[in-house]
């Protein structure tokens, strides 16, 4: 598992799916985080035109550029629709945010040929793993 959680974190491009504009959310403070530390972050919300100063899109299908892994910050029910659309546009991997998991999800990802990593969070492996380390936020 340790070196699916380093081979995505090599990715440049993250779709963060649920990133919230409230700060207190995790959604939106971890991909603050991932874009200080030089992440290339493209929101995913249906109710916001832009967050954290990029475009926000309403859902994976809409992104016009190449996205590397798809960080899912939504419920575990929702989770497999997203998976299905993140294998469509040819995206590496998924990353189930802490709290969040679905075994179908998973399972479907993996036969796909995507890295999946479920439950975890992404700015603390990349804390853990990463560097360099722009911020000290330690949970998520």
């Amino acid at each position: 598992m340790n070196s699916d959680i380093q081979e995505i974190l090599r990715c440049r491009s993250f779709a963060i799916v649920g990133c919230s504009p409230r700060p207190e959310r995790p959604s939106h403070y971890v991909s603050e985080y991932l874009k200080s530390v030089g992440y290339k972050i493209i929101p995913v919300n249906p109710g916001y035109s832009e967050i954290l100063g990029e475009k926000c899109y309403p859902n994976l299908l809409e992104i016009p550029e190449t996205v590397d892994a798809v960080v899912i910050f939504r419920r575990s029910e929702h989770v497999h629709p997203i998976v299905l659309d993140a294998i469509k546009i040819r995206a590496k991997a998924i990353w189930m945010q802490d709290g969040v998991e679905h075994y179908l999800a998973f399972e479907t990802a993996a036969a796909a040929g995507l890295k999946v990593i479920m439950n975890d969070c992404i700015m603390r492996q990349h804390q853990n793993f990463g560097g360099p380390f722009g911020k000290t936020i330690t949970t998520c």
